[in-house]
């Protein structure tokens, strides 16, 4: 396939969108990976997918099972989630939710935990550190104090010494700093946890069920260490196996550059199924099966002079013959159609515009393939003033023995504005029709104007009549 083939069938537009949207479905995954919500979205991006193939194999019922499925799923991944998804914008700024990348190999210091946690243990402080995972700790971490402060074995002393009043409650730590303390921990209810476990081991084992935390718990009364990290209590006997622990759970146990190696192929993996995604969903929507339809639009006149007006037209409404993929022709409504001539350059009397493509406004991926009619004849005049004279539009009959002598119209003449020739065929107003049988004796009544286009206007849209009575002498 040739440049110009393919240039033919993909506009640098299509590129763009294409590029965006990918990128766009890149950065979700990334601020979003490893959450509930990335594997939520899998799940329904699945049942979506069986729902077009049950749509395409004619299964109505299961096609609209499926489609009300996604549509209330995708609902209450916004109700659930919201918490997790609102702490996701709110704790970074716009230059990481749109190209930076979360650190998946943490620079947590963990020789500075490993000291710190075994002189607690030596000094018998009772001790709660966690160490979070890729999952969000809002909504089932409460309570503490916000701290930010940089990790060291004397912060970490000072934080769980008896004196402290914070020492009771967990100390969170993410990267090389200690992000709150004094925090409350879900207690497990479980029943198979030793009867030497206190409240602090209970509440690790209740985080860590809940969570992808590890939580390391040093014991006041005998100053043993453990580990609770899923289901999972694991006595530590030393520094070496605490260190080996948090490597394992922080994804650091082998080689740094390899799981960076292995991290970045992950991520090139991700953006091209992004770019794939994206480009499938493109061509479904702009080149798939291709649909014929035919819509009648109004054809709107822009940049008209103010000195002229349109004094007629071949046509007011113009057939566009389009072409587009099914969905996009299902989906197309009137109000995304326009069709608009400029009357920029138009002069007074008879003016022809062809219509082409330029004319008309489409949605992306819907195709203009023929107008009719192809041509579109405007008439325009200059707008002017001139004084017409007015007439009373009498109707029915007087009534018996009566004449009418007289009548007088004030005023005589009336100042009309309009195109020039639609004035000079205007030779006469005519007021609404006057009934002469409701007229009994002299008087006066009040009569509108009708006027013979509603592009002419009037100075007055009134006239009074004055008019006299007699009776009719009888003919010998």
């Amino acid at each position: 396939m040739g440049f110009e083939t393919l240039s033919g069938i993909i506009r640098w537009q299509d590129i763009v969108d294409i590029l965006l949207n990918s990128y766009i479905l890149f950065r979700l995954y990334v601020l979003f990976r490893g959450t509930h919500v990335i594997r939520v979205v899998a799940a329904l991006v699945l049942l979506w997918v069986f729902q077009r193939v049950a749509a395409h194999m004619g299964l109505i019922v299961t096609s609209w099972a499926m489609q009300g499925i996604v549509a209330v799923a995708a609902l209450i991944i916004i109700i659930v989630f919201r918490n997790e998804i609102r702490n996701v914008l709110q704790t970074r700024n716009w230059g990481a939710i749109l190209w930076g990348f979360s650190q998946k190999f943490s620079s947590t210091p963990l020789d500075i935990i490993t000291e710190s946690v075994h002189e607690l243990s030596r000094r018998r402080i009772g001790a709660l550190i966690v160490l979070p995972g890729k999952e969000n700790l809002n909504e089932i971490v409460t309570g503490g104090v916000e701290w930010q402060g940089m990790i060291s074995r004397e912060m970490l002393l000072s934080i769980f010494w008896q004196d402290n009043p914070v020492h009771d409650g967990a100390a969170i730590v993410q990267g090389r700093r200690i992000t709150r303390v004094g925090a409350i921990l879900p207690l497990s209810q479980r029943t198979d946890l030793p009867q030497r476990f206190g409240t602090r081991h209970r509440a690790a084992a209740g985080l860590a069920q809940e969570s992808d935390a590890m939580v390391i718990v040093v014991s006041e009364e005998t100053g043993k260490v453990v580990v609770a990290r899923g289901d999972d209590i694991i006595d530590i006997q030393d520094n070496h196996m605490l260190a080996l622990e948090m490597k394992r759970h922080l994804g650091i146990e082998g080689k740094k550059a390899q799981g960076i190696k292995r991290e970045t192929l992950e991520l090139s993996a991700v953006a091209l199924l992004c770019v794939f995604t994206i480009t499938a969903i493109w061509f479904s929507f702009s080149k798939g099966i291709q649909t014929l339809t035919t819509i009648q639009v109004p054809v709107e006149f822009v940049n008209r002079n103010a000195n002229l007006n349109i004094f007629d037209t071949s046509a007011s409404t113009v057939e566009l013959y389009l072409s587009g993929s099914g969905a996009l022709i299902k989906t197309l409504q009137p109000a995304q159609v326009k069709v608009a001539i400029d009357l920029r350059n138009a002069i007074v009397g008879e003016n022809t515009f062809n219509l082409n493509g330029h004319n008309v406004v489409l949605p992306p991926g819907v195709r203009l393939n023929r107008i009719e009619p192809a041509a579109l004849m405007v008439t325009l005049d200059q707008i002017t003033s001139r004084k017409i004279p007015v007439q009373v539009n009498w109707t029915g009959r007087l009534p018996e023995g009566l004449v009418l002598k007289n009548a007088v119209i004030a005023p005589s003449q009336i100042k009309v504005t309009g195109a020039s020739q639609l004035l000079k065929r205007t030779t006469t107003i005519y007021t609404e029709p006057v009934h002469l049988d409701k007229l009994t004796r002299n008087g006066r009544l009040t009569a509108r104007l009708v006027l013979e286009s509603a592009s002419l206007q009037a100075g007055e849209d009134r006239v009074e009549i004055h008019y006299t009575m007699g009776e009719r002498t009888p003919v010998p």
